[in-house]
């Protein structure tokens, strides 16, 4: 059985919008929920993109891709729209270079104030070494 490489997606949304979306701020959740769907199918994630509204052509997603050997995952196709500039181009391009992509279609955490903050202070302080615990 041939190990498949996982490439997480998650979107990289400003830490302004974390009030109205804290989820789609929140890249490290996003990320850990990809690697635990990962994990369910007996995977592992091989390489994290965070990225905003990327061209579904753009190298950063296809290096080092291989057909059959690669496969892309997101929390959610909501992730997808706000990672990519078009996500039925993407899924388009993935099915012409036979690259799987998948979500993973568990619910949202739910975010309170304490959560929000511990977001918002992991994020405005990156080069303080400070990582969000």
């Amino acid at each position: 059985m041939r190990t498949l490489r996982v490439t997480a997606i998650a979107s990289l949304t400003p830490l302004e919008r974390l009030d109205d979306d804290p989820f789609l701020v929140d890249s490290r959740s996003q990320h850990a929920m990809c690697a635990r769907w990962a994990a369910e199918q007996g995977y592992v994630v091989t390489r994290e993109l965070l990225v905003s509204g990327l061209r579904p052509d753009h190298d950063a997603l296809w290096d080092d891709v291989r057909p059959g050997q690669d496969l892309f995952v997101a929390p959610s196709h909501r992730v997808l729209r706000s990672a990519l500039s078009s996500v039925e181009e993407f899924t388009a391009e993935c099915a012409r270079r036979g690259v799987r992509v998948e979500t993973v279609g568990h619910e949202e955490p739910s975010y309170d104030a304490r959560m929000k903050a511990c977001v918002h202070r992991r994020l405005s302080m990156p080069t303080a070494g400070y990582d969000g615990r």
